[in-house]
């Protein structure tokens, strides 16, 4: 396989030193903890839209989507379709919700609404999910840009965190969102490119690639039976539900972004624009990948290229020098964008949830310091998370992802949804909803995770009892047993008497005002 030519190499290393100076354009800047996390009132909506849309598209996209095309067919989009269906009809009230009632952390809204542990419950939920998730995102860039070029996997993750930590380190928030913008742009030319590239490729077209994807199921969302033991179409469908409210209404990340707007008005427009644009993006890579597959079923493929590895396979036997050094640029940007967010939401969270309350009378300086420990801190994590991946993951990333979020979502929905539409939930009712919760997730988890290599044998087998269903309705089941077991064991006590603008009645009747 050919290599990177030198042209490949000064255009990454021009969108490398673009991020470095972005950290270092914003750095004098962060003088206030809340300039740090926040900036707030410095972004257009249309900054803070490419910023969500960078925020939630990385190289797990980038790399993930289109092995997932090339091996399956596209059932994993419909958990993105279903966020613009689910939130068009709630994104009136979260973005207000979150504005008035928090001053940073997402999880200071459930403590108001149920205590301290539902608080700690709720944010410690999030950042392992990120801890996961962050770890996968250095995985495949390090993956995807060893097999470009053969530079040793472990040291191009090793590079990647160093910028992440110079980034995150000096630039905060305001070098974040602009970086996210710079990225946008290049997230939809890269995509063009390369699908365009394929498609012209694939003797017969886009007729023949629609038509190849058929004849081998590679073009729907199926198996469609209502079957919740495997994936299938309504699997995916009620865990999407789920996610676009996790995602939105309980994901530190997103909610940042809301803060950070110079109002409603404008917070509701950014999160608009970031719904609508991500869509397209998720299905151009899941078209790439069907693409892959067509096109290799006309053209010989080594048989040392895998799924995972097809993509980048493509782009260095096919793509134009120059071409392929935006396109790897436009990955190691996405990963950074995505990873920055991450990072930064982590020490928001970390200082908010936790470290404030064990040192509640720091002055801001103080605070400032440890915020920058904090994003130093995640930074080290994330690495050491890509490196254990690297060496110990061996199943596809978007299925493992997808896992990892059905496992540690926690029930985090189903405490949001009480919170919001039951005047009646209470924190003592909550609180054994979410040991309950607790205790099925580890139930499912154990009764149907099975380890070993030559013999595999569940953790825990409970025979007829064990949990059958697929990974990704556990996160759904988790966020049930709250609200139901949260709801019901809240009428044993005490109605609570709440704070104004807790609850979406008193939104909607103050929303004229």
């Amino acid at each position: 396989m050919n290599h990177l030519h030198a042209i490949d190499y000064l255009i990454i290393l021009i969108v490398l030193g673009i991020t470095l100076y972005l950290g270092f354009r914003f750095a004098k800047k962060q003088n206030t903890t809340e300039n740090y996390f926040l900036s707030k009132g410095n972004f257009p909506s249309w900054a803070l839209g490419l910023s969500l849309l960078s925020t939630l598209i990385s190289s797990n996209t980038f790399l993930g989507y289109p092995e997932q095309g090339f091996q399956s067919n596209w059932i994993y989009l419909l958990q993105g379709y279903m966020v613009p269906i689910v939130l068009l009809g709630s994104i009136w009230f979260i973005v207000p919700l979150f504005r008035k009632v928090i001053g940073l952390s997402t999880y200071e809204y459930f403590e108001k609404r149920f205590g301290k542990f539902a608080r700690y419950y709720s944010s410690s939920s999030f950042i392992i999910r990120q801890f996961a998730g962050m770890g996968s995102v250095l995985t495949l860039v390090a993956l995807a840009i060893h097999k470009l070029t053969n530079i040793n996997p472990i040291f191009i993750l090793l590079c990647v965190g160093m910028v992440l930590i110079i980034l995150n380190l000096k630039g905060g928030m305001q070098a974040v969102i602009w970086l996210d913008v710079f990225q946008g742009f290049m997230l939809f030319a890269s995509g063009f490119i390369c699908l365009g590239i394929l498609l012209f490729s694939i003797k017969g077209g886009v007729p023949e690639a629609i038509k190849v994807a058929n004849e081998n199921s590679r073009a729907g969302f199926g198996p469609y039976d209502f079957k919740l033991d495997r994936l299938t179409f309504w699997v995916l469908v009620i865990n999407g539900a789920f996610y676009a409210i996790q995602k939105y209404a309980t994901d530190q990340t997103v909610v940042q972004r809301y803060l950070t707007a110079k109002s409603d008005k404008s917070a509701i427009k950014a999160s608009l624009m970031g719904i609508f644009l991500t869509v397209p993006i998720w299905t151009i890579f899941m078209f790439i990948g069907t693409a892959l597959f067509v096109y290799y079923k006309q053209n010989a493929l080594p048989a040392d290229v895998t799924a995972k590895t097809v993509f980048p396979y493509f782009m260095m036997t096919n793509l134009p020098t120059g071409v392929i050094g935006f396109i790897v640029a436009a990955l190691i940007s996405a990963a950074i964008c995505s990873l920055s967010a991450d990072i930064n939401s982590n020490a928001a969270v970390g200082m908010e949830d936790y470290y404030k309350k064990f040192r509640p009378n720091r002055s801001d300086k103080q605070n400032l310091y440890a915020s920058k420990m904090m994003v130093l801190l995640s930074c080290f994590f994330a690495i050491g998370m890509g490196y254990f991946y690297l060496k110990f993951s061996s199943g596809g990333i978007i299925d493992l992802i997808f896992t990892v979020y059905a496992i540690f979502s926690g029930g985090i929905v189903g405490i949001f949804l009480l919170g919001v539409f039951s005047a009646r939930a209470n924190r003592q009712g909550v609180n054994i909803g979410i040991i309950t919760c607790i205790l099925f997730t580890a139930y499912a988890f154990l009764t149907s995770t099975p380890v070993g290599v030559k013999n595999p044998q569940l953790l825990l087998d409970l025979g007829n009892f064990n949990f059958t269903h697929h990974k990704l309705m556990l996160g759904v089941y988790s966020h049930l047993v709250v609200i139901v077991v949260g709801y019901i064991a809240s009428l044993f006590f005490p109605k609570p008497v709440l704070e104004k603008n807790l609850l979406y009645s008193s939104w909607k009747a103050n929303r004229h005002l």
